[in-house]
């Protein structure tokens, strides 16, 4: 445990005063307390900057995570140099960087909201819009940092991770649009719902739009399953997914640090 506070305090301590952390933080910030100023509600702000979450946090904890897994290499050889245990390294360099992340989106979108007091804003639909942010932080951290241990190159790495965000943002949407109006004959519920539990920003989108209340905007995907679940195992089942997508790529990229010979 020592070790993984020790890797910790020096991962927080260097992506803390980075630039781009801050500006990831300042831009949360900015955009909220912007929608607040045009004169948006509560709901409507959480909606909104919803939008912006699915799109902007997947983005950077890919980039940015994979740049700084690469980056640290040099610091990884040098600890494995010592009679260091790699579990307590890898938690120790895992959380150092999902937690400056996490940290700058929930603070940069919190404070807005915290200042208007909510601005109406239910109290289940803020919860479920910063557990959806902050899992879509998690998720895409730790796919982020196996792509890097599983690819040497440095570009390659950051090309995948800019694939993996296409595939999860926008490509995704297309392929269930054309599986729908291609298959329409055919019953659909079971694969859709299928496809949904294997994107966390579909699963994250649904999340939050079911505690808004705006069903109109869930898309073919988000009705279906609050048709299928209802509302509320529905939201226990997005949270228990989302948990999953966090936990399986984080799993999978430990065995692949402990694997591998640097």
């Amino acid at each position: 445990m020592k070790i993984v506070l020790l890797v910790l305090e020096a991962g927080l301590r260097d992506l803390t005063r980075n630039r781009w952390i801050v500006a990831y933080g300042l831009c949360f910030l900015l955009l909220a307390e912007g929608l607040f100023w045009f004169g948006g509600t509560g709901p409507q702000v959480a909606l909104s900057l919803l939008n912006i979450v699915l799109m902007i946090v997947p983005l950077v904890a890919l980039v940015f995570g994979t740049i700084h897994m690469y980056a640290s290499r040099e610091f990884v050889e040098l600890l494995l140099a010592q009679p260091v245990p790699r579990p307590q390294l890898f938690a120790g360099l895992f959380l150092g960087l999902a937690l400056p992340l996490s940290g700058a989106f929930a603070v940069g979108a919190g404070i807005p909201f915290a200042w208007h007091a909510g601005a109406g804003t239910g109290g289940g639909a803020l919860l479920a819009l910063f557990t959806a942010g902050i899992a879509l932080s998690v998720a895409f951290s730790a796919i982020a940092t196996w792509i890097a241990l599983s690819t040497e190159d440095r570009l390659k790495g950051v090309g995948l991770s800019l694939g993996v965000w296409l595939a999860s943002t926008i490509v995704y949407d297309g392929l269930v649009l054309a599986a729908a109006a291609a298959f329409a004959d055919y019953p659909l519920e079971k694969p859709l719902l299928g496809l949904m539990l294997a994107n966390p920003v579909d699963l994250a989108r649904m999340l939050v739009l079911t505690q808004l209340d705006v069903s109109a905007l869930m898309g073919y995907t988000g009705a279906l399953f609050e048709r299928t679940f209802g509302t509320g195992l529905g939201t226990s089942i997005a949270v228990a997914t989302l948990a999953a997508w966090c936990a399986v790529p984080l799993a999978l990229a430990a065995r692949r640090f402990q694997r591998r010979d640097f």
